[in-house]
Parts: structure tokens; C-alpha cells; sequence
């Protein structure tokens, strides 16, 4: 169970997580917010001492900062994937990756220095309201002043391609390094006002043209990002540029 604070501090709502419930309570959390993750047992006394201070410096964070706490002895899974040799130790978890950590009881001073470094700046809060805001006007502000924020461009150049400003939308993903969501929004953009609901037909007479002409090459692999790696077909498509390619 969560360790307890004393009456004279303030009470935080830690989160106690199991090995059932760590996919969604810290991987999944983590792309909202910064998660604390902290390893820790019954027995074990710094850990006593840590807890109370971990509470409170994450609490005072308003919500822009999460506190888990896992018992290591209840769970195995969780002790074995972070490879626990000692307690406490405590992890920072953000989209899904561990950015940081210490180990062992730590005084608050250097707890809190250690949680303000994981929380975003008045800088990033103002480009994640701008990109949740989501208009066009925010997200250019976005772009602005982020210029390689890699979720304000591609809102800005998918809001682009809708509003058939194609040119723009792939010259402002030209500013970031390709992701799966940029070759997305890129392929949409190429392919302009095409129509999506006869991919078959267009593949199938692309097809013989891939080999000698770049352009009909790229056409049809821009309608394989469309349709997506979820579309039963779209393997067998890339199977079959490959085979007419060699």
C-alpha cells in the first residue's frame, strides 16, 4: 500500500500498480503526463522514509506529474522488467520510455529538483493547449514557436491537405525527420485530390509501371501509406512491387 503522509503535510493520491495494471496505469498514462514510478517494500526502510517525500513533491505539481507506487515483492513481472537489485529506487517514465531514475533514499530538496527537471516548461504547455486546440491559427503559432515539434507539424500539414494546401503541407514536413505520421500526411499530400475508394484499381494498373517510371513508383507506394499496415492488403501490394522491382 501507498506509504502514508503525516498530518502536518499535504495528502497525495498515489496510484498503487500491479503487474495487471501497469500497461494501462503507467505506459499508457505516460503519454499524458510524466509518470513517477516508485519500486518499493514493506520492509524496507528508506523506502518509508522516500515515499512521504515523493507524495508530496509530486502532488504539489498540480496533476502535471503522476505518482505510481509497485510493490516489488506482490510483483514479480514489474521487479523483473526493470531488473530491481536494490530499493528504493524510483523511475521517470514518459511516452512509454524510462527518461530517467534514481536510486535510494534521497532528501526532498533533491527529490524536488529531480521532479521539476521532468515537467514541462511554460514554453511547452503553451504549444501542447495550442496543438489541443487544434485550428489553424494555433497550430501555426504552434509550429512558431516549435518549429520541430513533431505533433504540431503534422496537425498543421494534415489540417493543410484537407484544405488542399498540398504544397505547403509537404514543405513543412520536409523541417522534421520522417515518422510513420509524417509519410502518412506526405503520401496525402502527393496524392492530392486522388480518389480513396478504389485503391485495387489503382494499384493493380500501377503496377506494371513501378519499375521504369519513379513516378508511378512513388503513386503507389504513397497509396500503401493510406491504406495502412492494418489493411489485410496491403502486404500482399508490397510483395508484389517487390517481386516487379527485382
Amino acid at each position: 500500500m501507498a506509504s502514508a503522509l503525516s498530518a502536518d503535510t499535504v495528502s497525495c493520491m498515489s496510484i498503487d500498480v500491479t503487474d495487471a495494471t501497469f500497461q494501462t496505469e503507467v505506459i499508457n498514462k505516460s503519454a499524458e503526463v510524466p509518470v513517477i514510478i516508485d519500486l518499493w517494500a514493506e520492509w524496507c526502510g528508506p523506502c518509508r522514509t522516500l515515499g512521504p517525500i515523493l507524495e508530496k513533491v509530486v502532488d504539489a505539481t498540480d496533476g502535471k506529474a503522476v505518482l505510481v507506487k509497485v510493490d516489488v515483492d506482490a510483483n514479480p513481472g514489474i521487479a523483473r522488467a526493470f531488473q530491481v537489485q536494490s530499493i528504493p529506487a524510483v523511475y521517470a517514465m514518459r511516452d512509454g520510455q524510462i527518461v530517467d531514475g534514481f536510486l535510494g533514499a534521497q532528501p526532498e530538496h533533491e527529490v524536488q529538483r529531480w521532479v521539476d527537471a521532468l515537467l514541462p516548461t511554460p514554453a511547452q504547455s503553451l504549444v501542447s493547449s495550442l496543438i489541443e486546440a487544434g485550428d489553424e491559427a494555433s497550430l501555426r503559432k504552434a509550429v512558431e514557436l516549435e518549429p520541430g515539434n513533431e505533433s504540431a507539424v503534422v496537425a498543421l500539414a494534415s489540417l493543410l491537405v484537407e484544405q488542399g494546401g498540398f504544397d505547403e503541407a509537404l514543405a513543412l514536413l520536409e523541417r522534421i525527420p520522417e515518422t510513420e505520421a509524417t509519410r502518412q500526411v506526405a503520401a496525402a499530400a502527393r496524392l492530392g485530390n486522388a480518389p480513396t475508394d478504389d485503391f485495387d484499381r489503382q494499384l493493380t494498373e500501377l503496377l506494371p509501371q513501378v519499375k521504369a517510371d519513379d513516378e508511378a513508383r512513388q503513386k503507389f507506394v504513397d497509396i500503401l501509406e493510406l491504406m495502412g499496415a492494418e489493411d489485410p492488403r496491403t502486404a500482399q501490394y508490397r510483395k508484389r512491387l517487390t517481386q516487379q522491382l527485382f
